[in-house]
């Protein structure tokens, strides 16, 4: 996989675009906010579960990512574990270099 994606995702992660952490993002699922989330695939098992479960309820689509580091490297901050994206350019981009 590319890294191109992290560059856009710190991009967004400037024009204050995303959020990140399990809580939040939920949150943003539920308000119809999240418009992509990205998921590490060393999640733990619980917090995979609880976030593909609300995305599919909610028809949110979602990617995996490597892991924790890089999603955290990508916007500039510790390892993070889930981040959404607020806005549907970057979302639709975002997809795009993650298929």
């Amino acid at each position: 996989m590319n890294d191109q994606w992290m560059s856009l995702l710190g991009l967004a992660n400037r024009a204050r675009k995303i959020i990140s952490g399990e809580e939040l993002t939920v949150k943003e699922i539920r308000n119809g906010k999240a418009k992509l989330v990205l998921l590490s695939k060393d999640a733990s098992s619980n917090t995979h579960k609880k976030i593909t479960d609300k995305c599919n309820s909610y028809h949110v689509p979602y990617k995996l990512v490597d892991d924790r580091y890089k999603l955290g490297q990508a916007i500039g901050k510790d390892a993070r574990v889930v981040v959404a994206l607020l806005d549907n350019g970057f979302a639709k981009k975002l997809l795009t270099l993650l298929d």
